[in-house]
């Protein structure tokens, strides 16, 4: 007969024994914020801890990955309380911040309820989460993080609301909107777990290598008639030429010829495999939502050993 572990909730302060000294510059590391980039659905690049916002300080400033959006992310190794409701609206002005991430280790009702309403009536730029943070361990295993989300934006209602108010939302945006979820739904149908990120109405779906540094990016092009799958390395010219060095390897690995992009007067770099596409035809969409997994799994796998 098997044996089994006892599994336990471990106080916060065990791993943690201060917000900012411990917490804040164990999550601001890029390998934990990938765990909350993971549980949002946003790839979360950081820029600063500890940021001055006048007389105040958030406890990261980030941004998204590709676009630059600005991310605050507040810390609460304790209850949610009206102050760090008050903080996170000041910094969020403050950076002119698209992405709200507050993380508590208990959330009060009505703070819950004020982010839920806040979701529901600000514009689509702006997208508030709550998250419950906690440890667990088995039996007298190292502890482990759990990140749980409490409130989260809905984007697809926040979508549908906006296209009515302007015609900032186009037919792409939406046909590309549609397009990811029809791609996440087939990853989770074939159990490929790729397809865990929140869908936006944008031309590309990012997907995680399980490294810093860069990640997968899939792209719809309609201008050009194309999709794509391709290594986005964020800064570090330095693990694009080791790469460049093992060319004649990786693509036989891959089983294609890829374009290779060092891209000198760019911070990043891209290593590109693109296929020719008519997305206005959606009956092409299986063929071409196929194709993108098949090249993001082996992307994943070449490129994140």
């Amino acid at each position: 007969m098997p044996t089994f572990g006892n599994l336990k909730q471990v106080d916060l302060r065990t791993g943690w024994n201060h917000e900012a000294f411990d917490f804040t510059k164990w999550l601001v590391k890029p390998e934990n914020l990938q765990l909350l980039s993971d549980e949002i659905g946003i790839e979360v690049a950081p820029l600063e801890a500890e940021a001055r916002t006048g007389k105040y300080s958030v406890d990261i400033l980030a941004e998204e990955e590709n676009t630059g959006r600005k991310i605050i992310i507040e810390n609460q190794l304790e209850k949610s309380d009206h102050d760090h409701l008050g903080k996170i609206v000041t910094y969020a002005s403050g950076y002119d911040a698209e992405y709200i991430v507050w993380i508590v280790k208990e959330a009060n009702e009505e703070h819950r309820q004020a982010l839920e309403w806040l979701n529901d009536h600000m514009d689509n730029q702006v997208n508030l989460f709550l998250i419950k943070l906690e440890l667990w361990q088995i039996d007298d295993s190292a502890p482990a993080v759990k990140l749980n989300t409490i409130v989260k934006p809905n984007e697809w209602t926040k979508t549908l609301r906006e296209r009515t108010r302007s015609d900032e939302l186009s037919e792409t945006k939406l046909m590309q909107l549609d397009f990811w979820e029809q791609f996440k739904s087939y990853c989770k149908e074939q159990g490929s777990g790729l397809g865990t990120r929140k869908a936006f109405p944008q031309h590309w779906y990012d997907i995680s290598i399980g490294r810093s540094g860069g990640h997968i990016a899939l792209t719809v092009n309609t201008r050009e008639n194309e999709i794509g799958c391709e290594l986005y390395i964020h800064d570090d010219k330095e693990w694009y030429d080791q790469l460049a060095e093992q060319k004649g390897d990786i693509e036989n690995d891959i089983g294609e010829s890829l374009s290779w992009q060092r891209l000198d007067n760019k911070k990043a770099s891209r290593i590109k495999l693109a296929k020719k596409a008519d997305l206005e035809d959606q009956q092409n969409w299986p063929e071409y939502i196929q194709w993108l997994k098949e090249k993001a799994e082996t992307f994943k796998r070449v490129f994140g050993s």
